[in-house]
C-alpha cells in the first residue's frame, strides 16, 4: 500500500501506485486542459507531484512539450543563474563481490584488472587532480567487506583533506559507495563528507532482482532505504540517481521522484542532486544487450520534467554523455557536470597501461578541464568551483530553505566567481583565462547587493594581486 512516510520502500515506492500513475499518465497524455494546468502549476517553484510530472513526460502535444522544455530553461535560470558546478569523480577500487548484470565490476569478470589504491597513490591522484582546478572530488568504489572497508573510507576521506600542495585544496568530498548502516553513516559524516550518493538502478524491483543476482545489492528494500539510514545517521546532503536504460524511463521517472517525495515528508528534506546517468559501454558490458535505451529527445525531456518537478534539487550530468548532449541538457536543468575525468582506479596521475584497465564506463566526453570551462564560460556559464555551503553549515533544511527563497543567489554568484577567479590565475590556459577575465568583469556587476558587489571586487584583486585564495560567502 502506498505511503510517503513509511520507513519500508515496497510502501513508499509501491509498484501499485507507479502503474496506476503510468495509466493516468496515458488516459491524460492529450488532456490538453489538464497539461496546461500542470504547467501552470509548474510555473509556481513549487514543484509537481510524482502523478503530476508523470502526465507531463506521457504528454504527446508538440506546443505544449515546447512550453515545458522553455519553463525547464527559466527554472533553472531562477534557482541556478547561469553557474555550473564542477566536480571530478575518484575512483578508490573496483573490487566487488556483486553480480551486477550492467556493470564491469561484477564478480564473475575474471580479466578486468582490479586495483585499490593506497593512501600513497591517492596523494598522487589528488594532487593530479588539483594540478587540473579541481576542488570536489566524489569518490566512487565497489562492494567488498575484505577489501572496501569503513576504516579503509575515513583513511582515504581523511588523507584527501590533508593534501595541500601549491594552491590546490579538495574542499568538498562527496561519497558514492554500497548502501550501508546508520552507524557508518554517522562515522561518514564525523569524516566531513558532503554529500552521500546511491544510485537506485532501477525503482522496478522485479528487474532489480534479476539485474543483481547474487551479492549484498541484490536486498533491494535494504539499498532503497538506505536514504533513510543516512539521514537517521545525520548525512542531510543525499544524491539519488537511477541507471536509464535498465528499465521502462517512464517507470524508473515516477519512481525517483517518489523517492524524493518520500525524503520530503519522513525528513522535511529532498535529495540535494538527482543524477541521469544512461547505460553506456563498459569492458564486457554491452549495452545492446539491455532493450529499454533512450534516445535524446527522451533523455533532454527527462531532465526537463526532473527540473520542473524538484527546483531545488541540483541535477548532475557526467562524462558518460557527450559534448552535444550535455550541451543541450545544460539549458534544460543541468546544474553540476564533471571534466577531464577518469572511470579507472586512479589515472589522473598516469595513464592506465593497457592490459591494466579497470574502467567503469566508457567516457564519452574527453575532454580537459580547462577544455570544458572554457567551453562552459564560451556559452556564458560561470564554472563554479565552490563549495561553501558545505563548509559554512548550510547543508540540508538549511540549504533548501535558502534555495526554495531564491536567498541562495545572494552567497552561490559571489562565491562562483570568486572561486572562477582562483582557477583563472592557477590551472587556466591563456585562452581560457582571458575568456574567464572577460566573464568576471561582466557578472561581477551583477551581484544584486552592493555591499556584496563591492566585497566581491575587492576580494578579486586580493586573489589576483596578493595570491590569496577561498574566499567564501
Amino acid at each position: 500500500m502506498y505511503d510517503v512516510n513509511s520507513k519500508c520502500a515496497d510502501d513508499f515506492i509501491s509498484h501499485e501506485e507507479i502503474l496506476d500513475t503510468l495509466a493516468y499518465a496515458d488516459e491524460n497524455k492529450e488532456n490538453a486542459e489538464l497539461i496546461d494546468a500542470l504547467i501552470e502549476k509548474a510555473k509556481l517553484r513549487k514543484g509537481l507531484t510524482h502523478r503530476e510530472a508523470s502526465v507531463l513526460l506521457a504528454c504527446e502535444i508538440k506546443e505544449k512539450n515546447e512550453e515545458i522544455f522553455k519553463l525547464a530553461e527559466q527554472i533553472k535560470k531562477d534557482f541556478y543563474g547561469n553557474r555550473i558546478v564542477m566536480f571530478a569523480p575518484l575512483y578508490l577500487s573496483n573490487y566487488c563481490i556483486n553480480s551486477c548484470t550492467y556493470c564491469p565490476y561484477h564478480l564473475k569478470n575474471k580479466h578486468i584488472a582490479r586495483k585499490k589504491l593506497t593512501q600513497e597513490e591517492i596523494r598522487r591522484e589528488v594532487i593530479a587532480l588539483q594540478d587540473m582546478g579541481h576542488k570536489r572530488l566524489a569518490l566512487e568504489a565497489g562492494e567488498d567487506p575484505v577489501h572496501n572497508t569503513m576504516e579503509y573510507y575515513l583513511e582515504c576521506i581523511n588523507t584527501i583533506y590533508g593534501i595541500k600542495h601549491k594552491n590546490g585544496a579538495i574542499r568538498r568530498v562527496n561519497i558514492n559507495i554500497a548502501a550501508t548502516t546508520v552507524d557508518n553513516y554517522r562515522l561518514l559524516k564525523d569524516a566531513g563528507i558532503g554529500t552521500y550518493i546511491l544510485f537506485q538502478e532501477t525503482y522496478h524491483k522485479e528487474s532489480y532482482l534479476t539485474l543483481h543476482p547474487a551479492g549484498p545489492k541484490h536486498d533491494y528494500n535494504y539499498h532503497t532505504e538506505a536514504m533513510d539510514r543516512a539521514m537517521e545517521g545525520g548525512i542531510d546532503d543525499v544524491g539519488l540517481g537511477v541507471l536509464f536504460g535498465l528499465d521502462k524511463y517512464r517507470y524508473e521517472f515516477a519512481g525517483l521522484l517518489m523517492h524524493a517525495e518520500h525524503l520530503e515528508a519522513a525528513f522535511g528534506v529532498g535529495p540535494h542532486t538527482i543524477s541521469v546517468p544512461r547505460l553506456k559501454r563498459a569492458d564486457d558490458i554491452d549495452p545492446g544487450q539491455f532493450d529499454n535505451g533512450i534516445d535524446d529527445e527522451i533523455f533532454a525531456k527527462l531532465v526537463a520534467c526532473i527540473r520542473i518537478s524538484v527546483p531545488y534539487t541540483g541535477m548532475i550530468i557526467s562524462t558518460r554523455e557527450n559534448q552535444a548532449t550535455r550541451e543541450r541538457v545544460l539549458h534544460l536543468g543541468i546544474s553540476q557536470i564533471s571534466g577531464g575525468s577518469r572511470t579507472s582506479v586512479g589515472g589522473y596521475y598516469e595513464p592506465e597501461p593497457e592490459d591494466e584497465k579497470s574502467e567503469q564506463f566508457d567516457v564519452s566526453d574527453t575532454r580537459s578541464l580547462d577544455e570544458v570551462v572554457r567551453w562552459l564560460m564560451e556559452m556564458d556559464y560561470i564554472p563554479s568551483f565552490c563549495t561553501a555551503c558545505y563548509r559554512e553549515g548550510r547543508t540540508g533544511d538549511r540549504f533548501m530553505s535558502l534555495c526554495k527563497s531564491g536567498q541562495i543567489q545572494n552567497c552561490c554568484h559571489p562565491n562562483a566567481l570568486m572561486t572562477l577567479k582562483e582557477y583563472l590565475m592557477d590551472y587556466a590556459s591563456p585562452e581560457t583565462k582571458a575568456i574567464g577575465d572577460k566573464l568576471i568583469e561582466r557578472e561581477v556587476l551583477n551581484v544584486p547587493n552592493e555591499k556584496a558587489r563591492a566585497v566581491v571586487m575587492e576580494n578579486l584583486r586580493y586573489i589576483e594581486q596578493d595570491n590569496r585564495r577561498d574566499f567564501r560567502f
